[in-house]
């Protein structure tokens, strides 16, 4: 397949490369923290479910009790209207009456009380055991008002046993409607404990049951302290109370811990579930997963990162080589200055703007006047310090920036001058002149004007179909014309080319 070029250029480009090796990483990092954040919800998502599961299984169960011993107490207030209950011997009263209470679990007392507070009929002794409840709530409760139905009582202990329990009572109504006392059974706080404790929340996740009027009536872990307690008061509550069922996340009155909070009413009772689940706990196994899945991204990202810095800095290393050789390619070791190849191609591109524009095209050819004897003289050393100073002068000399000064060879000099007539290229040469007779080099003991230079120029509008050497050719005639003419001076081209051209060959002994 071939590649587009601006596309294959993108691809040499070291800048293209670092921008990738950022954007990258950051794209990594992007889609990361999206599968992150996915993982994240997918957690949430899964405690909403096993939630509404837990609460939905605890329900039924707590339901399922309380509806028997409901059921017992309902039986036991009809029994007692039965006639001739009384005329029945207390083992089978007791048996007739509390027969349906075995089936309920955790079970406390079952006691029928008189309208005094006293116990006339306990499910568990015989006779039956003293004490009086008239001061008790449900009993005062039943007392003032008929018709209540089932009555769920707050946690208290029980006078009996001395354990925690949670009381059920129904009213007794004497045939005319006057109050006759309750049938009370209580259920052990110990039923809650053994059906929350079986289930498991994290460390800080919770169970709790409350009473519509906010009390607390069990919480699993277990604390004695938060039994009885009334939260009707907190936000978390009045959601509770607000709604039949739901879930929500909310901050703990209790401790301050952030929860997920499913919550729903046990059946048609005044009792409200919820089940609790901390965040932290929640996301455990996604903070574990995300620490690996963040490090290694972490990772393979500063990597790509530092290899993609890296491949740039190639790059550029490899691109500023190739043009440090492109330019070594063009230009002179020794001098400095454009060699040979750069000339060419400057001069083929000013030959064809001077063929398009009309405008002269102009070009010394010069070199240094016995050159070779400063070479025999002084040494090589020398002899490249003085074509040294030669390319300062020349350098000095051009102002313009399209001007080009090379050394096509030896001690051989040209200066390219487009969009220049005869006249600025004699001014220029003059300059040129001026400049090498200050030259001097202390060192070699060669003073000011001990080195000259011999010029040729040629200028004027290039014709089409002319070689494209021609301008060339002239100035290098011009040259070997100064030469013979003396050295150290500059000779034109248009004035001499006729007779450099027949005594060329003569001329070319003269250089050295």
């Amino acid at each position: 397949m071939v590649l587009q070029p601006s596309f294959a250029r993108l691809l040499r480009s070291a800048r293209a490369w670092i921008a990738l090796g950022i954007l990258a990483p950051i794209g990594m990092l992007i889609v990361s923290a999206l599968m992150l954040l996915e993982l994240q919800q997918d957690a949430w998502d899964r405690v909403e479910v096993t939630s509404k599961n837990l609460l939905q299984v605890i329900e039924r169960d707590i339901n399922r009790n309380v509806e028997i011993i409901d059921l017992t107490l309902q039986a036991v207030q009809e029994n007692l209207r039965t006639p001739g209950i009384e005329a029945v011997s207390p083992e089978m009263r007791q048996l007739v009456l509390f027969d349906r209470a075995s089936t309920a679990r955790d079970i406390g007392v079952l006691l029928v009380i008189d309208e005094h507070g006293a116990i006339g009929i306990d499910s568990g002794a015989l006779p039956p055991r003293k004490g009086n409840y008239a001061d008790r709530e449900y009993f005062r409760i039943h007392r003032k008002s008929a018709g209540l139905g089932l009555l769920i009582g707050r946690p208290l202990v029980s006078r009996l046993t001395g354990e925690r329990m949670i009381p059920f009572s129904r009213r007794i109504s004497k045939p005319d409607g006057s109050f006759g006392g309750v049938v009370l059974g209580t259920l052990k706080l110990d039923y809650f404990s053994h059906l929350f404790e079986q289930l498991g929340l994290g460390r800080d996740g919770a169970i709790n049951l409350y009473l519509r009027d906010g009390t607390r009536i069990m919480r699993h872990p277990y604390e004695g302290t938060d039994i009885g307690e009334n939260i009707s008061d907190a936000p978390t509550f009045r959601r509770f109370a607000s709604e039949r069922a739901g879930s929500f996340v909310g901050t703990s009155v209790r401790d301050g811990v952030v929860r997920h909070y499913a919550f729903t009413q046990v059946g048609d009772l005044p009792l409200i579930l919820n089940v609790a689940l901390a965040a932290r706990d929640i996301e455990v196994g996604w903070r574990a997963k995300a620490s690996v899945i963040g490090i290694a991204v972490l990772v393979l990202c500063g990597l790509t990162a530092f290899l993609s810095l890296a491949f740039g800095r190639e790059m550029r290393r490899r691109d500023s080589l190739q043009v440090e050789l492109a330019r070594l390619s063009c230009t002179d070791t020794l001098t400095g200055l454009a060699n040979r190849r750069r000339f060419d191609e400057v001069f083929a591109t000013a030959r064809d703007g001077a063929l398009r524009t009309g405008k002269p095209l102009s070009l010394l050819a010069l070199d240094a006047d016995h050159f070779k004897r400063i070479n025999d003289r002084y040494g090589h050393s020398v002899g490249d310090e003085v074509l040294k100073r030669l390319a300062d002068c020349l350098s000095a000399s051009v102002r313009r920036p399209d001007d080009l000064v090379a050394r096509i060879g030896g001690e051989e000099f040209v200066v390219l001058l487009p969009d220049t007539d005869a006249d600025g290229a004699r001014r220029l040469a003059a300059r040129v002149h001026e400049a090498v007779s200050t030259m001097s080099i202390a060192t070699a003991g060669i003073g000011a004007g001990a080195i000259t230079v011999s010029i040729g120029l040629a200028s004027g509008a290039t014709v089409a179909g002319e070689p494209p050497e021609a301008l060339y050719r002239a100035a290098d005639a011009a040259l070997y014309e100064a030469k013979a003419r003396g050295r150290n001076q500059t000779q034109c081209a248009r004035e001499t080319i006729a007779s450099v051209r027949t005594s060329k060959s003569s001329l070319q002994r003269m250089r050295a």
